[in-house]
């Protein structure tokens, strides 16, 4: 019976404080509410597929207490947002007291009706408050997008084509025949789910535009750190492409890959026929490699290799020849590097008990190999058993000057190791443009440095910039220096 009563004791001041709330909400018109955004805005949502919860803030900033009468969700769910109140879901609240100087959570998500139509299209409603007479809202906005569903696996047995359409969303993996050709149209997207992969027996080839690149990349629309760090540029979203012995003649061209686990593996096959090409395409953002390929030939051209936790390119036996590339290593936001370099190449058996290939020739000509590591260190690895060709011509380097079988190469050294490219980095919330700009000394070690003969094979850059003429000479890496408004 004590307990009791002292339980009864302890409870009394929480009703007369209820009671002396509701004596104490304020009748003042001029008290207003006041939100964390008047806008609540969702990325391009997937229609079926629903968002991410999103939330804003309800603020009573005034001396007194206020009876929210009614928060209601003008579309009542017939627009696709839900709405959670103090903990509770539904499209309507009536009484919900807010104290003076307190706040509360609004959660609102949305899920999409398809409406068989290939651009984005918005969708809009408001959730309403009112009190005292008076109301305010906060508009919902959002963006659907019908798209072409791949689950359960697509195996691709005749030749094919993907056209533009609609991107397609892929849950599981594609798979592409032995002997079989799958033609990409330029400015097919592909956003792929968590550990899909597409594993090629015969061909791809992704015929991009300058104007409409082909992008296969993660199916997270949404931000890790809200509003700034975008699920978009953190690394291991989803699996990669892997290229089987049967696999050759493959064209990545106006193509980007970004950030997946291991960007491009391709299995041991033979050097008589090309295995990929790369044309003016980007590979970047990932937790493996970039690029890793056992007795291959690839030859890859105006292209960028940039960020990854493993090598962005680590090549094991085969025949390869870069030629105005940028492979640099900046890897930073959620994931850093393993301290391995940028680029590895192996002569000798990658693993114990593993068959060595010996590497035939590769070249690197008019590239940037730079990366985080110390230049004592380098961002070359080559590691072999015995001599074989190869060759650095023309290259901007992160490596101590004693990299044999180099000619006219610059190698980095101090405050100028980044100085070359234009931004990236926390500061830029990990959005990196390897473009190259100029120190605040107006100097760029790559401008104008790459040999002429070799940059009249590839007259624009990966942007379509011109790189030789009468007044301009070319610069070495993927990108022709283009001067920025403050620079001119």
């Amino acid at each position: 019976m004590k307990n009791i009563a002292l339980l009864l004791i302890l409870a009394l001041p929480l009703f007369y404080g209820c009671s002396d709330l509701e004596d104490n909400y304020s009748t003042n018109p001029n008290h207003k509410l006041t939100f964390s955004v008047d806008t609540l805005a969702f990325d391009t949502v997937f229609t079926t597929i629903g968002s991410t919860t999103k939330k804003f803030m309800v603020y009573n900033k005034n001396k007194e207490a206020i009876n929210i009468e009614s928060i209601l969700l003008k579309g009542q769910g017939n627009s696709g947002f839900r709405m959670n109140v103090d903990g509770r879901k539904g499209t309507e609240f009536s009484n919900i007291g807010i104290l003076p100087k307190d706040s509360m959570y609004v959660f609102v998500e949305v899920t999409v009706d398809p409406q068989d139509k290939n651009n984005p299209f918005e969708i809009k409603d408001s959730v309403e408050f009112l009190f005292n007479g008076i109301k305010q809202s906060i508009l919902l906005q959002a963006y659907g997008q019908d798209a072409k569903v791949i689950k359960g696996g697509l195996f691709i047995n005749e030749d094919t084509t993907f056209t533009s359409e609609r991107p397609y969303l892929v849950y599981d993996s594609i798979v592409v025949s032995p002997n079989v050709t799958l033609q990409i149209e330029a400015g097919t997207n592909f956003f792929m789910h968590s550990n899909a992969k597409i594993n090629v027996f015969g061909t791809i080839n992704t015929k991009g535009s300058l104007e409409s690149p082909v992008t296969f990349r993660g199916d997270r629309l949404d931000y890790l750190l809200q509003d700034k760090l975008a699920y978009d540029n953190v690394p291991g979203l989803w699996g990669g492409f892997t290229f089987h012995p049967s696999s050759y003649n493959n064209l990545f061209e106006h193509t980007i890959i970004r950030n997946g686990k291991n960007g491009i593996t391709c299995l041991p096959s033979t050097t008589n026929q090309p295995k990929i090409t790369f044309i003016a395409s980007q590979v970047s953002n990932m937790t493996g490699n970039l690029l890793f390929a056992e007795n291959c030939h690839i030859e890859a051209a105006n292209s960028e290799f940039t960020n990854a936790e493993d090598s962005l390119i680590a090549l094991s036996g085969g025949k390869y020849r870069f030629v105005h590339c940028t492979i640099a290593n900046f890897m930073g936001s959620v994931k850093s590097r393993t301290g391995i370099s940028a680029v590895t190449l192996l002569n000798k058996s990658p693993m114990e008990g593993k068959e060595a290939y010996p590497i035939e020739k590769i070249s690197f000509e008019n590239c940037i190999i730079d990366g985080s590591k110390s230049q004592k260190s380098g961002e070359i690895a080559i590691e072999t058993d015995e001599d074989f060709e190869y060759s650095f011509l023309n290259c901007l380097v992160r490596q101590e000057n004693d990299l044999k079988n180099s000619t006219n190469c610059i190698f980095l050294e101090g405050t100028n190791l980044e100085k070359y490219r234009r931004n990236g980095g926390k500061e830029e919330n990990y959005t990196f443009d390897f473009r190259l700009k100029t120190n605040e000394e107006g100097f760029n070690a790559a401008i104008g440095k790459a040999d002429i003969e070799t940059a009249r094979l590839y007259p624009e850059d990966r942007y379509g910039v011109m790189r030789v003429s009468e007044t301009v000479l070319p610069d070495i890496g993927a990108y022709q220096y283009v001067p920025e408004p403050e620079e001119e």
